[in-house]
């Protein structure tokens, strides 16, 4: 298994917003180019919050029936869960499958209290198909991304924890690296981290012809051709 990416090289990745990192990830690693990424809409109530990358914790929720573990196991689950939100490598991000469909969001797991705490734990953020509320309430420069804003947390409870789960069309395992902001997030293998920076370089010189171009005065499609021709000659 490839080595665990540095934290200034995770850290450098948050230049970017998550479009321009998945550009680059397809030519870092081509064969992901329909893959690895969210590819469903999502709720991002603090859209301005700059992109965060961090690594994965994952959970199983659901919220539409009772909990059938009785209360010490459900509080056992519940601190397991919490011990896997602060364990290393560090910072995580929580990543929980709401597995009430089609329900999904019927209750949500997150709000003042668990935000509060998952960023106490040192956690960066959220990201779940599922629901979230006390937005106003939320703990500061804490990333979230749901699927839904509800005012109920019904009866949330944890199923399961580290295992892998898919969260709007996105496969995600504990620990993978995760890139995101208010457009989605994309998975970014740990081989890859180092390499993106130069891809970006590439992409950013490539597509710096065709917009300089585009906006001088009296643009037209030979331009157009010119700029395309130069623009596939820069490598």
């Amino acid at each position: 298994m490839p080595s665990l990416p540095s934290a200034a090289s995770l850290k450098a990745l948050t230049a970017w917003d998550t479009p321009t990192i998945c550009n680059a990830l397809e030519i870092t690693n081509p064969e992901r180019r329909a893959y690895g990424f969210t590819r469903r809409p999502v709720v991002a109530p603090f859209p301005d919050m700059k992109p965060v990358v961090a690594f994965a914790r994952t959970a199983l929720i659901r919220s539409r029936e009772p909990n059938a573990r009785d209360r010490d196991s459900a509080a056992k689950m519940r601190i397991g869960y919490y011990e896997h939100i602060a364990a290393e490598p560090m910072p995580s991000i929580a990543v929980l499958q709401d597995i009430d469909a089609p329900d999904t969001g019927f209750g949500a797991f997150w709000g003042e209290v668990q935000t509060h705490v998952h960023a106490g734990l040192g956690c960066a953020g959220l990201i779940t198909d599922g629901s979230v509320r006390d937005i106003d309430a939320m703990a500061p420069n804490f990333i979230v991304l749901a699927g839904s804003i509800m005012p109920s947390h019904a009866h949330v409870h944890l199923v399961d924890f580290g295992g892998t789960v898919s969260v709007f069309g996105m496969l995600v395992s504990p620990n993978d690296v995760i890139h995101c902001d208010r457009h989605g997030a994309v998975v970014v293998p740990y081989e890859s981290v180092e390499k993106i920076p130069a891809a970006i370089d590439l992409l950013t010189r490539r597509e710096k012809v065709v917009i300089e171009a585009s906006k001088r005065p009296g643009f037209s499609i030979e331009d157009l051709r010119r700029a395309f021709k130069e623009q596939g000659e820069i490598h």
